[in-house]
């Protein structure tokens, strides 16, 4: 099976329905994203297929979580994940990329005029320093930091509204003690990807 097969293979696996474009658009990210790290290592998976199944469809697999999403903020967004693929499946909404690493936020930026993005956009910054000019519905991370860290990262991005939705493999006790109760509920769904043998959850947290 080709890549593009098994990218639909993949969606269908998810329960997630695509257009064709949208499929063309992850293809074409995934060759792109594999062109770049040759030279700039922007991720540490080379294989192309495993690349497919760790960042495509490792990304697309939190899109039932985004219900009635307007705007999103991808924080430490790296090469673009999840917030890329999440922007090709999301028209409708608008994705941000934070990222303080010029060479990623340089790529990210060639990834979106190249898969001809017009609902995403890159901020090169910390994202202490970062202040969105308005209300953000969802802020989400991907192997960017403890929970209690991402917490108190994007405190002063949050309305009452706004969701954190961060992916683990698997929520350790440590993490769960160490977040704060008294002002974030929190909820763990385990995810299945198909491709990835690891364990996959993803942390949904509230402001009480």
């Amino acid at each position: 099976m080709d890549l593009a097969g098994e990218l639909r293979a993949g969606t269908d696996a998810l329960g997630l329905t695509l257009q064709q474009t949208q499929h063309d658009q992850l293809i074409e990210y995934l060759y792109l994203l594999e062109k770049w790290n040759q030279v700039y290592n922007l991720t540490a998976i080379r294989n192309l297929r495993k690349m497919l199944s760790y960042h495509l469809l490792d990304s697309l697999s939190i899109l039932p979580g985004l219900e009635n999403c307007r705007k999103a903020l991808d924080v430490g967004s790296g090469a673009g994940l999840p917030g890329i693929p999440l922007a090709i499946a999301m028209p409708e909404a608008i994705w941000v990329m934070l990222d303080s690493n010029a060479r990623k936020t340089r790529f990210i930026r060639q990834a979106i005029a190249h898969c001809g993005l017009k609902n995403a956009q890159v901020v090169q910054s910390r994202v202490e320093d970062y202040h969105s000019p308005d209300s953000l519905d969802f802020i989400v991370s991907r192997a960017y930091a403890p929970l209690a860290e991402f917490c108190d990262s994007v405190t002063h991005l949050l309305a009452p509204g706004t969701r954190l939705l961060t992916m683990k493999t698997g929520l350790r006790q440590k993490e769960v003690q160490q977040l704060d109760s008294n002002r974030f509920i929190f909820e763990e769904e385990i995810l299945n990807v198909p491709g990835v043998s690891e364990t996959r959850s993803l942390v949904t947290i509230k402001l009480l």
